[in-house]
């Protein structure tokens, strides 16, 4: 059970803990679709990454989904998926070498969306993790 009780707003258990202020959730929920869709990264990348945060972030609900998939993997995934593990480590503070890597493999238009994404999914997740939702069969693509 989470530590507050849902609201009646939302369709997922998330966002009926968002939806005790609507506005916020709105806001939320817009923003989720818009780095959930294909964009310069498919989303089967971002779901690997999002997977990757999940096992480290402190979410129950965020982890039901399961680790990440290494057969779903090509270059592109490994990579962001390996820069989401440093991030996990790092917490913010990426070695120049690390950040490098990213630069010589994606876009700057693909950094700006995999650190948004990272960004993003990390704080839907600790949002998560401190309210401790649970996971009770309820299987969303996304938060």
């Amino acid at each position: 059970m989470a530590r507050i009780k849902e609201s009646n707003m939302g369709e997922t258990r998330f966002q009926r803990l968002l939806g005790h202020n609507v506005e916020v959730m709105h806001g939320w929920n817009r923003l989720g679709n818009v780095l959930e869709k294909d964009g310069l990264l498919t989303s089967e990348l971002k779901e690997q990454v999002r997977r990757t945060l999940a096992q480290r972030n402190g979410c129950e609900y965020c982890k039901a989904k399961g680790k990440p998939d290494p057969e779903k993997f090509d270059e592109k995934t490994s990579i962001a998926v390996g820069f989401a593990e440093v991030f996990l480590v790092q917490r913010g503070d990426i070695p120049d070498s690390i950040f490098k890597v990213l630069q010589e493999s994606l876009t700057e238009e693909e950094i700006s969306e995999l650190i948004a994404f990272i960004s993003f999914i990390t704080a839907s997740q600790f949002f998560g993790a401190m309210m401790k939702l649970q996971s009770e069969g309820e299987m969303n693509t996304f938060i």
